[in-house]
């Protein structure tokens, strides 16, 4: 169903959904965490009639999770230092995760309170425990995708991979978040992600590739899912999904969200695909405009639409090839 890149879309249009199409799928997902199957629907029948900000579950209408919170992290970061400085990205993590964020991934929590060093944190926790492939790297990398688009694939891969690792100790979730960047590179060049479904899996390292091409499949379902969306595979597969059946970002959204589970991080993630594909102009006004991202540690910082928006544009503006990493 999905139609391919929207003509006459610029590249700044295009990264600018991405990472604010993330954003407003986090915060229009949240309220449903974990709730029913066509709970999104059920509420709101007739799209474009309004009121889907609606907060609950804990959140105020429009506020963004930690998903979004942890992608301005990485953004600031990249933009701060002017490259790829892992021990920088690992050290505002840790600062955000010690101010009592209203939400934090139990792996991520584990991992930033632990004390270990920034190179070794996420691998000795996966030793002891074994569990590391939670979609909570893959959550917040829109605007990595953004800024190392530019470099080409290997670099938007390995740079992926690389963050990913800073709280994720499985290699399940740096290729799962690498393969996310390079879809979104494929959309930022104006070309169709899901063409690129295929070429971006032969760039999968070869133990992760049969599980991600079973998931990234056409004829694959969010009902075939083996795992919870909480997990990287059915998350990005439910993702990719969503924009294959589709053919709008509200409808790619609305078709997320329908999902049930880990909504805000499956909204996300399709947010930043739909939003790269369609472009800015294509995210309802009446969801950006409401659209507010605390950021605990910080000063009591909250950002709104124009300031992602200024990210945005920095990040495809910044030289991605420097990759720097400490």
């Amino acid at each position: 169903m999905n139609s391919g890149p929207v003509d006459g879309c610029s590249r700044s249009e295009r990264a600018l959904g991405a990472v604010l199409g993330s954003a407003v799928g986090d915060a229009l997902g949240a309220p449903f965490e974990f709730g029913p199957e066509g709970a999104f629907s059920a509420r709101f029948p007739v799209p474009g009639h309004g009121g889907e900000m609606c907060g609950g579950g804990g959140w105020d209408p429009g506020e963004a999770t930690d998903d979004t919170q942890m992608a301005v992290l990485v953004a600031e970061s990249l933009l701060e230092c002017g490259e790829l400085q892992l021990p920088d990205m690992f050290r505002r993590f840790r600062r955000w995760a010690s101010a009592d964020p209203k939400d934090i991934g139990l792996q991520t929590e584990a991992v930033l309170s632990s004390g270990g060093p920034w190179d070794q944190a996420a691998a000795l926790h996966f030793q002891t425990s074994q569990r590391g492939a939670g979609n909570g790297a893959l959550m917040r990398a829109a605007p990595s995708a953004v800024h190392f688009a530019r470099a080409g694939r290997d670099a938007t891969m390995d740079a992926a991979r690389r963050i990913a690792a800073l709280t994720h100790g499985d290699r399940a979730a740096w290729e799962g978040t690498a393969v996310f960047h390079e879809l979104v590179r494929v959309a930022l060049d104006g070309g169709d992600p899901l063409d690129a479904v295929a070429d971006t899996l032969r760039s999968v390292h070869p133990n992760h590739r049969e599980r991600y091409g079973v998931v990234l499949a056409p004829d694959w379902h969010p009902d075939l899912a083996t795992e919870f969306n909480g997990a990287v595979w059915p998350c990005l597969a439910s993702a990719v999904w969503a924009l294959r059946t589709t053919s709008s970002y509200e409808d790619a959204l609305r078709a997320a969200i329908d999902l049930g589970g880990d909504t805000d991080t499956v909204a996300a993630v399709t947010g930043g695909l739909a939003g790269a594909v369609y472009g800015s102009a294509a995210i309802p006004e009446r969801w950006a405009e409401a659209l507010h991202v605390p950021l605990p540690g910080f000063g009591g910082r909250v950002l709104r639409a124009a300031e992602l928006g200024e990210l945005a544009r920095r990040l495809d503006h910044l030289d991605g090839s420097a990759h720097g990493g400490g």
